[in-house]
């Protein structure tokens, strides 16, 4: 039988997995690139939308070789800093779609990003209640997330509750570590000063369940699918059952 989970203040949610559909959330790319960027600078919104769909897949293979060679850094290296990646997105996506490369590439990548990241809604039914649940039993929230804290605000605010989470929005940029390891959270808790026994972590990777627990953390698995963790100290399927869960604590 699972300990009970106590002495929890301070809940730290991971993003994809947990508040919002990864696969949904390509979709939602996919259809909100061509939105934008078909009336900005030419071409059919489905050509983008296709473009996006066979652009990422390089993209996201070129992440993950980068990855491997610098996600255990001392110090947080941004795969998208000089925005050298943004801008080949948007070539290459160009080039797909038949229409040349705006001379102000850079501009136009950012706002495309911008303009979709506002706009996105993929979140998963329960976890704008969830999360809301959480918050109005008097946890503070804040995030526990691979995402950069910028593209978390934004994914917060499309699902509206951006105002439950007063924690900071944590990602890699904010401790300057990838969310690849132990060091991940401990610098999270060193940065918001809270204890590993009153921190709970809430993710749907096994890996970062068993980091965020080798960090003193106490941990739960969102296991919508798959097999649950059994490192974890709890599993859960939604928000809605994890609120439940620490309201009867």
């Amino acid at each position: 039988m699972k300990p009970a989970i106590r002495d929890v203040t301070q809940i730290f949610i991971d993003d994809g997995g947990v508040l919002n559909d990864n696969e949904r959330r390509a979709v939602e790319w996919q259809r909100l690139i061509g939105e934008y960027l078909s009336p900005r600078i030419g071409g059919e919104p489905a050509s983008w939308s296709e473009a996006n769909r066979v652009v990422f897949e390089d993209q996201w293979e070129r992440f993950q070789t980068w990855s491997d060679l610098h996600r255990l850094d001392d110090e947080y290296v941004d795969f998208f800093s000089e925005g050298a990646e943004s801008v080949r997105w948007l070539r290459e996506m160009c080039e797909h779609v038949g229409i040349p490369t705006p001379d102000d590439a850079a501009e136009v990548a950012v706002a495309t990003e911008r303009y979709v990241q506002a706009r996105i809604r993929s979140g998963y039914e329960d976890a704008a209640l969830g999360a809301r649940a959480l918050f109005e039993s008097g946890f503070t929230l804040a995030t526990a997330s691979g995402e950069q804290s910028h593209e978390l605000n934004s994914y917060l605010i499309a699902l509206s509750i951006r105002d439950c989470f007063a924690g900071r929005l944590y990602g890699p940029d904010l401790v300057r570590a990838h969310k690849a390891g132990p060091i991940y959270y401990k610098r999270i808790l060193t940065d918001s000063g809270v204890s590993p026994a009153s921190a709970l972590v809430v993710d749907d990777d096994v890996n970062a369940i068993a980091w965020a627990a080798q960090a003193g953390m106490q941990t739960v698995h969102m296991c919508r699918q798959g097999e649950p963790a059994t490192a974890a100290d709890h599993v859960v399927g939604n928000l809605l059952e994890l609120a439940g869960l620490l309201n009867e604590a």
